[in-house]
């Protein structure tokens, strides 16, 4: 069986102009989840079924990922068009709101979802992706600024695209186990979904034009308030791209806020330590359940 298969059903539906691509299990209140670079929706298989006791858990291939539609322009991946898409898909399930769910890129659409309607999004889950407001300051210092030197490689035109795909998408497998603490997090079969999924007709494009709209994204040029949705942050300390310093102050943004910081877990948190990633969403929802 592929690793692609499981409990759960593939699914499509038309939001803010776009197809877009998600796998569904469980009834009950929905639980919407975003994936990261370089992901899809798989990234969430470990969370998928547990949740789905207890939510209708969708998660998302993002526009331009895997099997969702891929739009040629630029402009399609500023943070504007990818909040309506999360607002489409939450409406056009049938819902007027949800538990977000959101890991590094998806975690950045989170946050700022949540700012553009609290109102729809009940409790907010963040992993390994800081408030946009600490995001905005760290790449203001030497030592983020170090860490993110491929948000800059990924400004360049189909240079990004070329060493990315280069030796059989070698960088992805890297990106995986290099960076993984737990170096059984991930099979040879998980790693070869993640490349099969990046060699979409036009993925691998779609995929690095989220970097190349960064700098006007409104994640780093806004004046923050304060946010009033239940907010909860998992952070794998052994990020080597987003430092756990960036986690600090937080709760200057966010009005009812909880941190979970794992040790030995590196930025692909929900993947290497899905047990106690799991039991954190747990207990943290449990504090708003009847």
């Amino acid at each position: 069986m592929s690793v692609l298969e499981g409990p759960w059903k593939h699914e499509y539906i038309t939001s803010n102009g776009v197809k877009l691509h998600y796998v569904i299990q469980g009834e009950g209140p929905l639980m919407l989840m975003l994936h990261g670079f370089p992901e899809f929706w798989y990234s969430w298989r470990h969370q998928i079924p547990e949740f789905a006791k207890d939510f209708k858990v969708i998660a998302l291939d993002l526009r331009g990922y895997n099997d969702s539609d891929k739009p040629k322009d630029t402009s399609a991946y500023v943070m504007s068009e990818l909040i309506k898409d999360v607002e489409g898909v939450i409406k056009g399930l049938g819902y007027d709101k949800c538990v977000l769910v959101g890991h590094d890129w998806g975690g950045a659409i989170a946050w700022n979802f949540a700012y553009a309607h609290p109102e729809m999004v009940e409790q907010l889950i963040i992993l390994n992706l800081p408030h946009p407001a600490k995001m905005a300051k760290g790449l203001r210092t030497p030592q983020q600024l170090l860490r993110s030197w491929y948000i800059f490689l990924f400004q360049l035109p189909w240079l990004p695209e070329l060493l990315i795909q280069s030796l059989d998408y070698q960088l992805l497998e890297a990106a995986f186990k290099g960076m993984a603490e737990n170096k059984n997090a991930f099979t040879q079969a998980d790693i070869d979904a993640y490349k099969d999924a990046a060699a979409k007709r036009g993925a691998l494009t779609a995929m690095v034009n989220y970097y190349r709209n960064a700098f006007q994204q409104r994640m780093l040029s806004q004046d923050w308030s304060i946010l009033e949705v239940p907010t909860l942050m998992i952070w794998g300390e052994k990020d080597i791209a987003l430092g756990k310093e960036l986690t600090y102050g937080t709760d200057a943004y966010v009005r009812n806020l909880q941190i979970k910081y794992i040790s030995t877990c590196s930025h692909w948190v929900q993947q290497e330590q899905p047990q106690l990633v799991n039991q954190y969403m747990r207990e943290f929802l449990a504090g708003f359940r009847s």
